[in-house]
C-alpha cells in the first residue's frame, strides 16, 4: 500500500516567516489573514478555519478522519512535491464553467476508469495535481492551452483516473492570478521591513517586426538578519511605440504600488538606447543538432542572428540622446550599468576584431561534432567530464550552442586532449593543424580571465534560472584590474588583433569603474579586498571618505539603525538590543569602578580601524552582520552598497530563453498572458520552496 503523507493544518496557510523555538507566521490562503503560532501548537490555525472558512475546516476534518479516501486500494501511486513538504493552494472561485464532473464527490465518470469516483474540486489530491500542472506551465513557460490537448488528458487519466482536468480558462483566469497575488503579498511584506534595497530594470523585445515588449522591475533587498533576497516586482507588457517617458512612468508606478518610492539606493539599468543586444557566441563555433539547425542557418558573424535578439529599447527610430537624458533624469537615483553585460560586450568586441578566428573555430566545431558522434560515450567522458560539456547524444541541446563561456570551456577541453581524440576518431580531413591549434590556444588563453570573471559573477545561476544567488559589485573593480594586467602581459602572435580589440574594449567599457567612487566604496567595504588592490591608497581613502559622507547623515552620536539614504521616506529600524530591567543601585554597587563614557567613533575613525584589520575571506554580509556593533556607520553604508548586483537578474535570463524559443517569426506563438508566466517563473522559489 502506498504511504500516505501527513495531514497538516498548515496546508491551508502560507508560511512567510519562521523564527526560533518553532515560531511561525502564516497567511491564510483563502483570505490572507496573518496568524502567529508555534508549529507544535496549531490551535490558532484550526480556530481561524472553523470560524471563517467552514468548508475548508470540514475538508481538513475529512482529511484527518479518512486519510485521503481511496488510497486504501493500494493501487495508486503516492504523489508529493518539494521533498514531501507539499503546499496546497485553494482556487479563488469554485464556480467556473466548462468542467465536467466538478459537482462533488460521488460523481462517477465513464471511460477508461468506468465507475471511478472523481475528486471534488476542493479535495487536496485534486488541488495538489492542479498546482503541479500550473507549476509545470510556469517553469517551462508553456501555453495554458496545453491542458486541453488530448494526449495530455489521456496521460492524466492514466496516472490518476479520479482527477478531473481543469479547463484552460480556469487556470488562466483563476489559478495563475491567485499564485501571482500570493507572490505580491509575500514580496510587499518582505519589502516593508527591508533594511536596504536596490533595483534592476530589464527591457525585452523580440526580433525585428515584433510589436510588443516587456519591462521587468527586480528588487534586491537586505532582510533584518542580513540575508540578501531578490524578487521580481512586476513584468509589464509594453507596446512598440513606448517611449522612455512611458517606461519611466511604469517604473514609478511599480515603486509606488510596492511602497518603495525613494528607498532605492541604486538602479541597475543599461541606457536602453535603440540598439539590439545580441547573444555572444564564439564566431563559427556551431554545434550540429536537429533542435538548433534553424538557429545555425540564421546565425552569422559573431554567432548572432541576422534580424536581432534582445532589444534594449522599444523605439527603433528614437533619438538616442533623448532616451539617455530622460532616463538619467527620470530615475532620480544613482544608476549603474550591469557589469556582466559590459563584460560580455568586451568579449563580443574582441572577437569581432579578429576575423580569421571564424574559419578556424568552424573547423574546430566540425571536429567536435564528428567526435561526439563517432567516439563512444565512455571515451568522451574522459575528456568532457564536466556537466553540460558534451552533447552526449543526438537530439540533446548542448550548452556549447548557447553561451560563449560554455563554448570556450568545451574548446579548451578539446585542445587539451586533441591527440587522444584524433586517435579515437581516426585520421581525417577534420584534424586540426599545428597553426590552427596555436591560434585556438591563443584564443582560449586570452579569454580565460574573462571566463573566470564571468563564472564568479554568475556562478550557480547558469545552471538554473531559479537560483536566487546575489553577487555584489564589489567584485567588479578587482576583475577589471586583473583583466588589464592579463592583457598587458600577454602576446598573441597568431591573432594580434584579438588582443588589441580586447584591450580597447576593456578601456572603453570597464576602465571607468576604476575611478567610480561607488565601486571604490563597495570593493573597499568587502573584507576580502579592503584597499589591498590600490596603487594609491591615500587617494582612494580620500575618495572613499567623500563617498561615505555623501551617503551618511551622521553628525555625531546616533542610532546605528537610522536610514542613511537622503531620499528614504519610510526608514526601517531594527529592534534595539534589550537592556537589563534591573536598575544599578548606587550604594550597593559603589565598589564597582565607574564606567567611562563611550565616545562614538566618527566615520573617519571607523574607517581607519577597519582598514588596519587584515583582510579576511569571510563572506561580506556575514562579516558586516558580525561587525555592525564595532563599525555602525560603515555597516549602514555597506548594507546599501552590497544590494547592487554585478550580474543580470533572473528575469533577464528568462527573457533570453523566451527570445530563443518563442520568437513568433520562427512559427511559435507566445503564450497568452506571458507576463504572468514570467512573473511567476521569476518568483518560483518565493512560492514553491
Amino acid at each position: 500500500m502506498a504511504s500516505v503523507s501527513k495531514v497538516s493544518i498548515l496546508d491551508y496557510f502560507n508560511i512567510v516567516f519562521e523564527g526560533e523555538n518553532g515560531k511561525i507566521e502564516s497567511n491564510c490562503k483563502a483570505c490572507g489573514t496573518r496568524i502567529q503560532a508555534k508549529r507544535s501548537v496549531t490551535s490558532n490555525f484550526v480556530t481561524h478555519l472553523k470560524r471563517k472558512h467552514q468548508a475548508m475546516y470540514d475538508d481538513f476534518v475529512k482529511r484527518k478522519d479518512m486519510k485521503r479516501e481511496g488510497y486504501s486500494s493500494g493501487s495508486l501511486h503516492s504523489f508529493s512535491t518539494n521533498g514531501g513538504n507539499s503546499r496546497y493552494t485553494l482556487p479563488i472561485s469554485t464556480g467556473v464553467g466548462g468542467r465536467g464532473g466538478a459537482g462533488g464527490m460521488g460523481t462517477p465518470e465513464g471511460g477508461v476508469g468506468g465507475g471511478v469516483t472523481k475528486f471534488d474540486r476542493h479535495d487536496p489530491r485534486q488541488v495538489l495535481i492542479s498546482e503541479a500542472i500550473a507549476k509545470m506551465i510556469v517553469r517551462d513557460l508553456q501555453p495554458v492551452s496545453m491542458v486541453e490537448n488530448q494526449g495530455f488528458r489521456e496521460l492524466l487519466q492514466l496516472l490518476e483516473p479520479r482527477y478531473t482536468p481543469e479547463p484552460q480558462h480556469y487556470i488562466h483566469s483563476q489559478l495563475l492570478p491567485a499564485y501571482a497575488y500570493q507572490a505580491q503579498l509575500a514580496t510587499r511584506q518582505a519589502l516593508a521591513s527591508a533594511h536596504a534595497l536596490s533595483l534592476s530594470l530589464d527591457l525585452w523585445r523580440g526580433m525585428s517586426g515584433a510589436t510588443s515588449g516587456y519591462l521587468g522591475v527586480t528588487c534586491h533587498f537586505l532582510t533584518s538578519d542580513w540575508q540578501m533576497r531578490s524578487a521580481l516586482l512586476a513584468c509589464l507588457p509594453l507596446t512598440a511605440g513606448s517611449s522612455g517617458n512611458r517606461v519611466l512612468s511604469d517604473f514609478d508606478e511599480v515603486c509606488q504600488s510596492h511602497s518603495i518610492s525613494g528607498r532605492a539606493f541604486c538602479v541597475v539599468a543599461d541606457p536602453f538606447l535603440a540598439t539590439t543586444v545580441k547573444p555572444c557566441c564564439l564566431p563559427g563555433f556551431l554545434v550540429s543538432n536537429p533542435l538548433t539547425k534553424m538557429q545555425e542557418e540564421e546565425e552569422v558573424g559573431n554567432g548572432n542572428t541576422v534580424e536581432g535578439g534582445i532589444r534594449n529599447g522599444l523605439s527603433d527610430g528614437g533619438d538616442e540622446g533623448e532616451w539617455e537624458d530622460s532616463w538619467e533624469q527620470g530615475l532620480g537615483v544613482c544608476r549603474v550599468d550591469c557589469f556582466s553585460r559590459s563584460l560580455e560586450q568586451c568579449v563580443r568586441e574582441g572577437l569581432s576584431s579578429c576575423p580569421q578566428l571564424s574559419s578556424t573555430l568552424a573547423k574546430a566545431a566540425c571536429f567536435y561534432n564528428y567526435i561526439t558522434s563517432a567516439v563512444p560515450p565512455e571515451k568522451l567522458n574522459q575528456v568532457f567530464d564536466g556537466p553540460g560539456l558534451m552533447t552526449g547524444a543526438a537530439g540533446n541541446t548542448p550548452s556549447a550552442a548557447r553561451d560563449w563561456a560554455a563554448q570556450l570551456k568545451v574548446l579548451r577541453r578539446l585542445l587539451d586532449s586533441v591527440e587522444f581524440l584524433e586517435e579515437m576518431s581516426g585520421p581525417g580531413e577534420l584534424a586540426l593543424g599545428g597553426s590552427e591549434r596555436a591560434l585556438l590556444r591563443e584564443l582560449t588563453d586570452a579569454l580565460e580571465p574573462f571566463t573566470e570573471a564571468w563564472d564568479m559573477v554568475h556562478g550557480d545561476r547558469q545552471g538554473d534560472a531559479q537560483t536566487d544567488r546575489h553577487v555584489s559589485i564589489s567584485l567588479a573593480l578587482p576583475c577589471v584590474l586583473g583583466l588589464r594586467k592579463h592583457l598587458s602581459e600577454m602576446s598573441t602572435p597568431h591573432c594580434p588583433s584579438l588582443l588589441v580589440g580586447l584591450s580597447q574594449a576593456v578601456e572603453r567599457q570597464l576602465a571607468p569603474i576604476l575611478e567610480d567612487p561607488l565601486y571604490i566604496t563597495a570593493t573597499t567595504l568587502d573584507p576580502q579586498f579592503k584597499l589591498t588592490w590600490s596603487s594609491n591608497p591615500d587617494w582612494h581613502r580620500q575618495v572613499l571618505m567623500e563617498e561615505l559622507s555623501k551617503h551618511s547623515t551622521f553628525s555625531g552620536p546616533t542610532d546605528p539603525n537610522t536610514d542613511l539614504h537622503p531620499q528614504s521616506q519610510t526608514p526601517s529600524a531594527a529592534a534595539p538590543s534589550p537592556v537589563s530591567s534591573f536598575p544599578r543601585p548606587c550604594k550597593l554597587f559603589s565598589f564597582i569602578k565607574q564606567r567611562p563614557t563611550t565616545q562614538a567613533k566618527s566615520l573617519e575613525q571607523e574607517l581607519a580601524v577597519y582598514l588596519r584589520e587584515e583582510p579576511t575571506d569571510e563572506e561580506a554580509l556575514h562579516y558586516w552582520q558580525r561587525k555592525a556593533i564595532d563599525f555602525p556607520l560603515l555597516a549602514q553604508v555597506a548594507k546599501r552598497a552590497f544590494t547592487i548586483p554585478a550580474c543580470g537578474t533572473v528575469v533577464a535570463s528568462i527573457f533570453t530563453n523566451a527570445g530563443r524559443y518563442l520568437w513568433p517569426e520562427r512559427g511559435y506563438t507566445l503564450p497568452k498572458n506571458l507576463e504572468t508566466l514570467i512573473y511567476l517563473k521569476a518568483n518560483y522559489t518565493l512560492l514553491w520552496t
